[in-house]
């Protein structure tokens, strides 16, 4: 078979993935092999690949394709968010350009653009995840608007709230005005900013008297219904009872009082708003105070901002503080911080707003997710850290707002039927809620056209958190063959940033609707930040193209670049010298097989050098497989692939085949040749989950496969009893080859001048790995002598001494020379750790691992001292 001299990344990441998926080696049944899933975090159907989705998504597909070489039925279902907020957006702007109004068009119509658009524009991530290599079951493939997803999610709404978990209350919520739409409590990002603090007085009702208060919204006051004192202020004793007039619009309000105002806080009066503040609407409500609301839902002024009306909040704010200072009513301005709430969508300023909507009641869910990460580790977090997160949210959870004014998503399942406040019903189906609906109305003459269909959709969450279930069909199926094979899934990989609105709810609704974990382990991957740890975002413009650095250094360059320095939970520095650093290894390995492919095979005796080097590497990697599988047991992916990545490089390109390399234009032994590539294919085993593109051409090249025989369904190597002993013996020779190389280096005595190594017989050593130095030095040969040698250089390994007679002129004065100074450096350095060690205060603090350091830093300067003595010995 024809190698090609240089690895064509572009032409072999097409050529193979077109021929896995032909012959469907991602696909997956149930059968009787142990099952391994993983359901993919769904990007918004909105979404492109950014370096995020990269580092994800690689480790998914690391986990699942080694589970597939472990003989698993591998199955990793792909999937994409209806994103309700981002995607209507989308479709309102798009609309927007073609002179389209959302609301002049009906529902009807924009859902089908929206429809349009996502046949046009979604999926592009799912497509371009292949690029990266993503081994997903494709056929899989989910949409969180499909029939089947949607259906279950209408089946699960009508359940809780026959459970009495969800329902319909008057709250005050977050109020995107961007978006024009409610939020959850966790898709508001609070951020701390520069403003002002204005100070304001208010007239009392009758005097000349005011009253100041303090605020960082000067424009709210026109909503104000009260001024609260605490009733154990002195200051404002005098004002009980009495009222005052709000500046602008002249609304005469009472004085209140409650021990809620903190006396120590600001001037101790506190203006009451109570459509536009939590804490004052609930004020309001226990003083029976009106809530006037003075905003639109785009957050500009309504009536109630009188000569303001119609303009945005924060011009409003500007002019009505000049208007205030002009009326004598503006005391002064401070700069303040404040911490104000965004939405993590649109970046708009949340505004508290009161409103008709859906929640759902969590205290009592809440329960069984909680013992299942903090008592009963059912479910593992990876790093554990973040189990102090989770525990945080659980224990202080407030009712999910799952309503959204949108038209995008799953249309909320209330029917109504009158002007009641009660007069609805909460069914699956018009036909099923029109029948309780008369029930309910005792009305037999309602018709389905007297139904009006809650026009609000569902929280996307509230679709997402059902995820690991209803992918496998479980909430409308719950004893199908499938989710019983598939479900409670293995691995979930995500980022921390979505504990809350994704880990923890599929938690609680996996306990909720399956009475058990939706999976068992949660990898929790860092953030990817820049050089400067920056996050990468499109704003900053610090984020590359991940298409393009595929493109540039191949699939595997990358994936390598992503995970050699992405720790579990810790952020990633990402740096494209990362990448340059995949695709040098994947260069180095296919270099080393194109060496090894081209050595001419016979049928010779093994040499003994060759003997001793299979026997070393056939142990050294199965104790790097002992590592690998450690640090997959404890998720840290990053180490796993270090550790190969030391083997190939190290181990085997380095030492292994400089070992059994024949003499230039000699030929190889075949016994040798067959095991080297026997290794290979191991290395390429463990390497295939990190690099699946490069290793399966290396794999097809070895030799003739048939489909059965890819490298993708093949079989992941077996730990086997190791030789600890052999391990230890070859760092030893590695050690003595590194002692003549450097010798050679220093006198500049070229590889092709053979040299004698003599060994002074005292010391632990074994001779069996003579022959490996001897090829490795050019050495003429290895002699042992019982005493110092006059006139060579020596040096130092473990416990033996090794001298290298020099033949020709030695310049031994300054041979003495650099000997003195490296002696003087190293007792200085012996004299700095003895004095370490016997400070007790350190010995008695410092952990053992750093004082056991400490003492074999004074053994190996002890050593060294001992053998540059002797060097000089010989010397003079």
């Amino acid at each position: 078979m024809n190698i090609p001299s240089k690895y064509d990344s572009h032409q072999v990441e097409n050529h193979w993935y077109d021929y896995w998926m032909e012959h469907g080696y991602f696909n997956s049944v149930p059968d009787d092999r142990e099952p391994y899933t993983i359901v993919i975090p769904p990007p918004n159907v909105t979404g492109v690949l950014h370096m995020g989705h990269m580092l994800n998504n690689t480790l998914q597909d690391v986990l699942i394709r080694r589970a597939r070489l472990q003989g698993k039925n591998a199955c990793w279902v792909p999937g994409m968010d209806h994103a309700s907020i981002a995607t209507e957006a989308k479709v309102v702007a798009k609309l927007k350009s073609e002179g389209i109004e959302k609301n002049s068009i009906g529902r009807e119509a924009f859902l089908k653009h929206a429809w349009a658009w996502t046949d046009e524009y979604g999926g592009v991530i799912l497509e371009q995840l292949k690029k990266l290599g993503c081994s997903c079951d494709w056929k899989r493939t989910k949409f969180t608007m499909d029939d089947e997803m949607y259906r279950s999610v209408i089946k699960v709404f009508v359940d809780l709230y026959a459970k009495g978990f969800i329902y319909r209350g008057y709250r005050m919520v977050n109020w995107d005005p961007e978006a024009l739409t409610t939020l959850s409590d966790e898709e508001v990002i609070y951020e701390e900013r520069q403003g002002l603090l204005y100070y304001l007085s208010y007239p009392i009702e009758g005097s000349d008297e005011k009253v100041t208060i303090a605020t960082t919204r000067p424009e709210t006051i026109l909503g104000d219904t009260a001024i609260c004192i605490n009733p154990n202020d002195e200051r404002y004793s005098h004002l009980k009872g009495k009222r005052v007039i709000v500046p602008i619009c002249d609304r005469i309000i009472p004085i209140i009082e409650d021990d809620y105002v903190d006396i120590e806080f600001g001037t101790g009066c506190l203006k009451v708003t109570p459509a536009h503040d939590e804490n004052d609407k609930n004020l309001g409500e226990k003083h029976q105070l009106e809530a006037i609301d003075i905003f639109n839902a785009d957050a500009t002024l309504n009536s109630f901002g009188l000569h303001y009306q119609g303009k945005d909040r924060f011009i409003v704010r500007k002019q009505i503080a000049e208007e205030l200072k002009e009326k004598g009513f503006l005391v002064k301005t401070e700069n303040y911080i404040n911490k104000v709430g965004t939405s993590e969508r649109t970046k708009a300023v949340i505004e508290p707003r009161l409103s008709d909507q859906w929640f759902l009641r969590m205290e009592e869910l809440v329960k069984p997710a909680l013992r299942a990460v903090l008592n009963t580790d059912e479910i593992k977090f990876f790093p554990k850290k973040f189990e102090n997160t989770y525990r945080h949210w659980m224990e202080n959870i407030r009712d999910w707002n799952i309503s959204r004014q949108l038209w995008w998503g799953q249309q909320i399942p209330a029917y109504y039927f009158g002007d009641g406040q009660d007069d609805f019903v909460v069914a699956e189906t018009p036909e099923e809620a029109l029948v309780l609906a008369r029930s309910k109305a005792k009305n037999e003459n309602l018709t389905i056209e007297d139904l009006k269909q809650d026009v609000d959709v569902l929280d996307t969450w509230f679709s997402s958190w059902l995820w690991p279930i209803s992918v496998f069909n479980g909430i409308l199926e719950p004893d199908n063959q499938e989710v019983n094979y598939y479900y409670p899934t293995n691995d979930l990989v995500t980022g921390p940033d979505i504990i809350f609105f994704w880990v923890a709810r599929m938690i609680i609704s996996g306990y909720e609707y399956r009475g058990e974990r939706p999976f068992e382990n949660v990898y929790f991957t860092g953030l990817v930040r820049d050089k400067q740890r920056r996050k990468m975002s499109k704003q900053l413009g610090n984020s590359p193209d991940a298409l393009k650095l595929i493109e540039t250094y191949g699939a595997d360059g990358v994936r390598v670049g992503l995970l050699l320095s992405s720790a579990a939970g810790n952020d990633l520095m990402f740096d494209e010298e990362l990448c340059q650093q995949g695709k040098n290894f994947a260069n180095k390995i296919w270099n080393g097989f194109r060496l090894l492919k081209g050595w001419e095979i016979q049928e010779i005796p093994q040499p003994e050098a060759s003997k001793i080097a299979i026997a070393w590497y056939k142990t050294k990697f199965n104790s790097t497989l002992i590592e690998i599988e450690d640090h997959f047991s404890k998720y840290r992916i990053s180490d796993a692939l270090m550790a190969i990545y030391k083997l190939v490089w190290d181990d085997y390109s380095s030492w292994l085949l400089e070992i059994i390399k024949p003499d230039y234009q000699q030929p190889i032994d075949r016994h040798t040749h067959e095991a080297v590539i026997g290794f290979l294919e191991q290395n390429l085993k463990l390497l295939h989950p990190f690099m699946p593109f490069l290793t399966e051409e290396v794999w097809q090249h070895i030799k003739k496969r048939t489909p059965e025989e890819a490298l993708v369904v093949s079989q992941w190597p077996e730990t086997k009893v190791m030789d600890e002993e052999l391990i230890e013996e070859f760092n030893k020779a590695s050690e003595v080859v590194s002692g003549v190389r450097n010798i050679r280096k220093d006198k500049n005595i070229p590889m092709k001048e053979p040299l004698e190594l003599m060994v002074l017989n005292e010391g632990n050593f074994s001779k069996s790995w003579d022959p490996v130095v001897q090829k490795l030095t050019h050495l003429s040969q290895i002699s042992y002598v019982d005493g110092m040698v006059d006139g060579a250089l020596s040096f130092r390994v473990k416990s033996n001494e090794y001298f290298v007679p020099i033949t020709g002129a030695i310049d031994v004065a300054s041979e003495i020379k650099k000997i003195e100074e490296e002696l003087k450096y190293t007792k200085g350095f012996l004299k700095s750790v003895q004095k370490k060690l016997s400070n007790e205060r350190f010995v008695n603090n410092a952990p053992e691992n750093v004082i056991a350091l400490e003492r074999k830093k004074q053994a190996d300067a002890e050593a060294k001292i001992e053998t540059l003595e002797k060097s000089l010995a010989s010397l003079g």
